[in-house]
Formats: C-alpha cells, sequence, structure tokens
C-alpha cells in the first residue's frame, strides 16, 4: 500500500471525529486498519495545511497531550485554541481526560495486510 494511500486512509478516519471530541495517533492508526503505526498518523496530519477539512486538531497523544514540536511553528499553540473553541478542557498540566472526551468510534477500516 503506498504512502499516500495510507495517509488517505488516516484523513478519512481523522474526518469522522466529532467536534468536542478527540483520537490519540495510535487510535487512528487502529480504525484506518494501520495497526501499530501511531508515528505514521503523526507524519500524515504534519503534512495538512492549517486550513483544511481535516480536523487535523482533534488527535493527540496517548496522555491526552498536544505533542509539541517546534517543526510545527506555533500550530500546537493554534491546536489547543482550536480544542478549547471546541468545549475540550485541559487540566493543570495540559492534559485532556480521554476519560470524557476520547470518541468512542464505532468502524474500522480494513486492515492493511502489508507488513512494510
Amino acid at each position: 500500500m503506498l504512502a499516500s494511500t495510507k495517509y488517505q486512509r488516516i484523513y478519512d478516519v481523522v474526518r469522522k471525529i466529532p467536534p468536542g471530541k478527540v483520537l490519540t495517533y495510535g487510535q487512528v492508526a487502529e480504525l484506518a486498519g494501520l495497526y501499530g503505526k501511531a508515528r505514521l498518523v503523526g507524519y500524515a496530519l504534519f503534512r495538512v495545511e492549517i486550513e483544511t477539512d481535516i480536523p487535523w486538531q482533534r488527535v493527540v497523544n496517548s496522555k491526552g497531550e498536544i505533542s509539541y514540536s517546534i517543526a510545527r511553528c506555533g500550530g500546537d499553540y493554534l491546536q489547543k485554541t482550536l480544542l478549547e473553541q471546541e468545549g475540550i478542557k485541559f487540566n493543570l498540566a495540559n492534559r485532556i481526560d480521554l476519560n470524557i472526551y476520547r470518541w468512542q468510534a464505532s468502524f474500522e477500516l480494513p486492515a492493511d495486510d502489508e507488513d512494510d
């Protein structure tokens, strides 16, 4: 499966996350049929433009945190602002309570059969 096809599967999952909810990188990978490829989700989301129909801001790390990176040129702070505008609350440690805000998705794309 080509990287662009994998990215498209990731984007298809992320587009389904409703406002006010989040998924972790690993959960997006699993729902996209890309088991164990959480980093691939991060790479795919890094490539999208800030102004896109893909709600990239709704994907956080497994601790419920925004994964800060200097390479995102301030996108991390925008991510927090966008999530707060959707009603998501951060605690004093800048974490989202995944028990409250994690989306309970009820679908899964077919598994990726390749071992690449």
